[in-house]
């Protein structure tokens, strides 16, 4: 895990904006930074590196990767790289090194942007080929590492974060005021079915594609390598789970795989403790584990983590949430962020990252996706219910609706999700998404209006709003958020229910088989029977890492109410007096503590934003 930053332009980069930008870049790479210059037919290409050292930790690995005509910078980890590099060397490579940097070249040398479908990992990269004079960028399948481009004036430049884009061209993008609107109201569900930014001309190279650079004036057109489909394949239950389980076991052993100690962010939930079991009692793998605690009864997972600490027999940290220094913390983040905060969750995620690395350790093993690829929101059971009203019985089917009525349907607080058959009679509806976005709207003095669009990726009800979540709605947003809160304080996050032959397997289940027993995400709690506490495999309510603003910060107080109300750019947008009263009032709706914690972050994005320096 690393920061990487390019930049293409008929202009040399001055020895300034160069350590600018890996100044920069010095969380996401501590261990060592370097850079090179390369004359090209499109100009002048400066590839710059920050080196975060997980696998082959000699300074051999370092980078830029130069070898035989090939450059290479490098964010991520390719988990396959032993497989791929036996294969290499029978066809002749030689390595110098341990690690996966030089396979990741040796492959593209080999079979170039074929190699792609062959690599199983997380990367965002740059490679020059010197011979052909090209620069290709590329994404891993489903966007975990981050890679923002931006063409400033005579410029390109590309990089892990969009302050590095900054450093290396002496300019700032204006911010995008419409795509804040759009957080403000819509919520994070709706930021990225294109991809922007928070930033004017600043944008994301899709995920599951490459592109190739010949000069920085030209288009940019992004070719797509993998793209996740619903191709169902008849099989039976036992089938199903047999197939989940093996998937699993390997993925959670391609992701222990570092030169560093690894941690586990162990909650009370399904995800983590499935993950923790495998890591522990199926390939007895040394992990810590570390927790955040909170004594809101909503959310106090407390007596689960210590029901499942009892069976792993590993070193276990708890981090109480700090009740002061929020707004300060928070700043601190959203300068890193370049961006709002999405939930108030990956504040949490980066409390635990902190305890991380104050533990000395620099991977961190994490559930991101598992409700996406599993099926675990409420909203899925109601999709789950909408299919099956038209494959079962009556009979069979009103035993389906008790099912839901007995476990999930007790903990729906969404009131568009409170009616089992809401999707067998109104299947489009999608008011439930974007839920409040007419009252949010309210608090702006130009009102927002965008209702969801859905893309259509598949006939299947539930698979296609699956399939909306990962490529669009929640899987990119949380990963842009995992990447951030860890890389604050240099720790790799790794996400083993985003493994491609996992996911790839899942979409090819029959849909019947994600629900059983009255239990959405069905087929992950199988996989962990036997491997982690029965009571929490079998938990109806869907319980994550969060809390309330309110558990975070007084909003009675008067310091943090005049920093929150002081006059700036939020109030160009945002009507004062309508944040001002909702500082005063009394939060109960989640979807009003979200929005709170919304507001407060876009006040402090604008600000640092306005008060930062190119």
């Amino acid at each position: 895990m690393c920061g990487i930053a390019g930049r293409l332009s008929p202009n040399p980069l001055s020895p300034d904006r160069r350590a600018r930008a890996l100044a920069q870049m010095r969380f996401r790479g501590p261990d060592g930074q370097d850079s090179i210059t390369i004359n090209t037919p499109g100009g002048t290409l400066d590839l710059l590196h920050s080196r975060l050292s997980i696998l082959d930790l000699n300074a051999r690995s370092d980078q830029p990767f130069v070898k035989d005509g090939l450059s290479l910078i490098y964010n991520g980890e390719i988990y396959n790289f032993e497989a791929v590099r036996a294969e290499l060397e029978a066809l002749g490579h030689h390595f110098r090194t341990t690690g996966d940097t030089e396979v990741l070249l040796e492959a593209w040398r080999a079979w170039g942007s074929d190699a792609l479908s062959r690599l199983e990992g997380m990367w965002a990269f740059a490679i020059h080929d010197a011979a052909r004079g090209i620069t290709t960028l590329s994404r891993d399948r489903f966007g975990e590492k981050p890679l923002y481009l931006w063409q400033s004036g005579q410029d390109l430049v590309f990089g892990s974060e969009v302050k590095v884009l900054s450093a290396l061209t002496g300019q700032k993008p204006n911010v995008d005021m419409q795509q804040l609107r759009r957080y403000l109201v819509n919520g994070y569900k709706g930021l990225l079915h294109k991809p922007r930014t928070f930033f004017e001309g600043v944008w994301e190279l899709p995920p599951g594609t490459y592109a190739e650079i010949r000069d920085a004036a030209a288009p940019i057109r992004p070719v797509p390598y993998w793209t996740l489909k619903f191709d169902p394949v008849e099989m039976s239950l036992d089938d199903a789970l047999e197939g989940a389980q093996e998937k699993v076991f390997a993925a959670v052993k391609s992701r222990l795989r570092a030169d560093v100690p690894v941690a586990v962010r162990l909650s009370g939930g399904i995800d983590s403790n499935v993950i923790a079991g495998v890591a522990r009692h199926v390939l007895d793998q040394p992990i810590t584990c570390v927790s955040i605690v909170e004594d809101d009864p909503r959310y106090d997972e407390t007596a689960n983590i210590r029901l499942a600490l009892e069976g792993l027999d590993c070193p276990n940290r708890q981090v109480p949430i700090p009740r002061t220094g929020f707004l300060e913390r928070l700043s601190d983040l959203i300068a890193y962020f370049d961006a709002p905060m999405l939930t108030i969750s990956y504040y949490l995620h980066a409390l635990v990252s902190e305890a991380i690395h104050d533990e000395g350790m620099r991977v961190a093993l994490g559930g991101t996706a598992a409700d996406e690829v599993f099926t675990g929101y409420y909203d899925h059971y109601l999709f789950w219910l909408g299919e099956m009203h038209g494959e079962t019985s009556k009979a069979d089917f009103d035993a389906l609706v008790a099912g839901w009525q007995a476990t999930y349907g007790r903990f729906v607080r969404n009131p568009f999700l409170q009616d089992p058959l809401r999707m067998v009679n109104t299947p489009d509806a999608r008011d439930h998404i974007f839920l409040g976005r007419e009252k949010f709207s309210d608090f702006l003095i130009e009102p927002f209006d965008e209702p969801h669009a859905e893309h259509n990726y598949s006939d299947a009800l539930l698979r296609n709003r699956m399939m909306n979540e990962v490529r669009h709605e929640t899987v990119p947003v949380m990963l842009h958020d995992d990447d951030l809160a860890s890389m604050r304080w240099s720790v790799e996050n790794r996400a083993p229910f985003l493994d491609s032959d996992l996911v790839r397997f899942l979409f090819t289940v029959p849909t019947r088989h994600l629900v059983q027993d009255g239990l959405p995400k069905f087929l992950l709690r199988a996989a962990g029977r036997g491997i982690a506490p029965d009571s929490i495999l079998t938990n109806p309510r869907k319980q994550g890492i969060n809390a309330p603003v309110t558990s975070f910060v007084d909003f009675s107080d008067s310091a943090t109410r005049e920093r929150l109300l002081e006059p700036g750019p939020l109030f160009d947008i945002v009507r004062r007096d309508r944040f001002e009263t909702l500082l005063g009032s009394e939060v109960a709706l989640n979807s009003e503590s979200k929005f709170l914690f919304s507001l407060i972050c876009a006040k402090l994005f604008l600000d640092d934003q306005a008060a930062r320096i190119a």
